[in-house]
């Protein structure tokens, strides 16, 4: 009787242990990378305080039995054959496939409210018509578009972009022989990728043999965020081509363009930059064979990189060889802290009819083999580093800087107290939604700029896309030398990031994050405020998000700060809303002189402390009190 009563409570215990085991909450089920990562804070964590949720939601939400199968891919290195399968169950970011397509399409299109679309022979050999695309994949996450053979050979077909992928976060899109060898007709691009976190954009044979093709970029990635464009064969052997290009990435922040073979041996090519790069914050633009044995061509570049900061333009065998050409630069590289731009084999062999004048134009300028011969060269009002561009960083702050640091980015340790009315920045997460990954499946996978193509293969990533571009990044990023006294590391799980910070700072630790993203973009007041470990200068361990196909985290100890928290009220109701966490750093020595902070606050390194909130979901971990 014992024995069956024995046997019935473990045919009891085992069904329960089965229905934990196989249920969907993943902190019940002891197997999921979830309750794995609880049971590891527990043993790794000392201190009492509650388990911080909004770190513990960002844990890999994968089953169990998904977690397992993964894992065996990964071993095998086959993770890319179920890509979309394993991107969707571990919440990562990665990009739909488009497939090509041989369809034609002779009518006339009106495309609105589409998104990830493959677009080929569209327009193809068409007599006029016009197609239409407004409001396209506008606000989309990761909008994927590609445009093959569009307008090929099309005589006074006209497209139209309007509002095209704006508000969206990382945007890809392609066009490939783009109007190639078309008559007449014009390509608009208006509002095309306004405000878009990490625009890539990339124009291959546009235009390539054309006869009179007008193309207009207007408000062409205007405030966007670390892009990059890239247009190839751009207008090349082209005749009579009008491009014109205006409020190109004004105000955006870090943006790469590059212009490789752009309109070369073009015919009376009229090419107009207006306002191209004005307000940026460290541009970057390469112009690579551009109009090079062009003839009678027009080059107009007005305010180009005005007032931007920083920033480097490197023009190589720019119209070299080119016949009777007008080129001018007026307000070129008027930057308020001192861009870079070199000038290599710049109208070299050119003919004597070919004039290149410069006005206004600004400082740490390179002219290395600069038509010795041929091409007339006039300089007017060339700025040197005596005049006014040698600003103080003092004399920036206000207006000007404006444009490049968010009032109340950064700000002084006197505010941190209760009464203060200051602004608070725009604290929003730009970045995509994502979850960390199981330590079994991280450890499986490449990670250095070295492995990049393996990378590649498992994320599907095409060459000098979106993907690879962001994942180099992130990468070199994290593979950099650390500053003189920095300790970091990159962490792609829970269990890494606890590692880390239990490391730098003791197993007796708590993190701590804004509590929500109420007053960004707004005015509030200072409540109560509490100085982390009584106040004292102390040890930090920040971790910022990167942008990777998984959620990265660059996480660095920060020596010399004092963190605080406090109640944030709204100024004239004066009730909590919400509870933000800031951070001071006091040694500022090794920051760079152009750092945002600087440039708002009117100092230099070494001189000030230098203050900011910790944004929605990165995090600060401290000494626990």
């Amino acid at each position: 009787m014992n024995e069956q009563l024995t046997l019935l409570c473990l045919f009891i215990f085992f069904f329960s242990f089965l229905s934990v085991v196989f249920s969907g909450d993943g902190e019940k089920n002891p197997f999921t990378p979830k309750a794995y990562a609880i049971r590891y804070w527990d043993k790794e964590i000392r201190s009492t305080l509650p388990k911080p949720q909004f770190l513990l939601s960002k844990a890999s939400p994968l089953g169990a039995v998904e977690s397992a199968a993964f894992v065996k891919l990964a071993t095998q290195n086959a993770l890319t054959t179920r890509l979309p399968e394993f991107c969707a169950a571990a919440k990562l970011l990665c990009f739909p496939e488009v497939g090509s397509s041989l369809e034609k399409h002779d009518k006339d299109a009106n495309f609105a409210v589409y998104r990830d679309k493959n677009f080929t022979n569209y327009g193809t050999g068409r007599p006029g018509g016009l197609d239409s695309f407004k409001n396209y994949s506008e606000g989309e996450n990761i909008p994927v578009n590609d445009f093959r053979r569009y307008s090929r050979d099309s005589a006074g077909h006209k497209d139209s972009f309007l509002s095209y992928g704006t508000d969206g976060n990382v945007v890809q899109q392609s066009f490939h022989t783009y109007a190639a060898g078309a008559t007449g007709g014009a390509g608009e691009f208006k509002g095309y990728s306004d405000e878009t976190n990490v625009p890539n954009l990339d124009f291959t044979s546009y235009s390539d043999d054309a006869n009179g093709r007008t193309q207009s970029f207007t408000s062409y990635s205007e405030n966007g965020n670390a892009g990059q464009q890239s247009f190839s064969s751009y207008g090349k052997n082209g005749n009579g081509p009008t491009n014109a290009f205006n409020s190109y990435g004004t105000e955006s922040n870090v943006v790469g363009s590059g212009f490789s073979n752009y309109a070369e041996t073009a015919n009376a090519a009229n090419d107009t930059f207006k306002g191209y790069g004005v307000d940026m914050n460290n541009p970057t633009n390469t112009f690579s064979n551009y109009a090079a044995g062009g003839n009678g061509a027009s080059e107009k570049f007005s305010n180009y990189r005005d007032k931007a900061n920083v920033g480097a333009d490197s023009f190589t065998s720019y119209a070299k060889s080119a016949n009777t050409g007008d080129i001018g630069f007026s307000s070129y590289g008027k930057s308020f802290n001192e861009g870079t731009d070199a000038f290599i084999s710049y109208a070299k062999s050119s003919s004597s009819e070919t004039k290149v004048g410069f006005t206004s134009y600004g400082v740490n300028n390179t002219f290395k083999e600069y038509s010795k011969e041929g091409a007339t060269i006039s300089f007017a009002m060339y700025t040197n580093v005596s005049t006014t561009l040698s600003v103080s960083v003092s004399a920036a702050s206000g207006k000007m800087v404006n444009k490049w640091v968010e009032a109340g980015k950064f700000f002084r340790e006197k505010m941190m107290k209760e009464g203060t009315v200051m602004p608070m920045p725009d604290i929003r997460d730009k970045m995509p939604e994502r979850s960390f990954l199981p330590r079994s499946i991280l450890s499986k996978l490449p990670f250095s700029v070295s492995k990049i193509e393996d990378l590649k293969r498992v994320f599907r990533a095409s060459d000098n896309g979106s993907m690879e571009s962001m994942m180099r990044e992130s990468l070199e990023e994290c593979e950099r030398a650390p500053s003189r006294g920095e300790t970091k590391r990159c962490v792609g799980s829970l269990e890494d990031m606890i590692d880390f910070a239990t490391s730098v700072l003791g197993r007796n630790v708590a993190v701590r994050s804004t509590e929500n993203v109420k007053g960004s973009k707004k005015s509030v007041m200072v409540g109560p405020v509490t100085g982390i470990n009584g106040g004292k200068v102390t040890q930090s361990v920040s971790c910022h998000q990167s942008l990777f196909p998984y959620l990265l985290y660059y996480c660095h100890a920060v020596p010399k700060v004092r963190v605080y928290q406090a109640d944030l009220l709204d100024p004239k109701s004066k009730v909590k809303i919400n509870r933000g966490v800031a951070i001071c750093h006091l040694d500022t020595s090794d920051w760079s002189p152009t750092h945002g902070a600087f440039l708002s606050l009117g100092s230099a390194p070494g001189r000030i402390e230098v203050c900011h909130w910790i944004f929605q979901n990165d995090m600060a971990w401290t000494i626990a009190d």
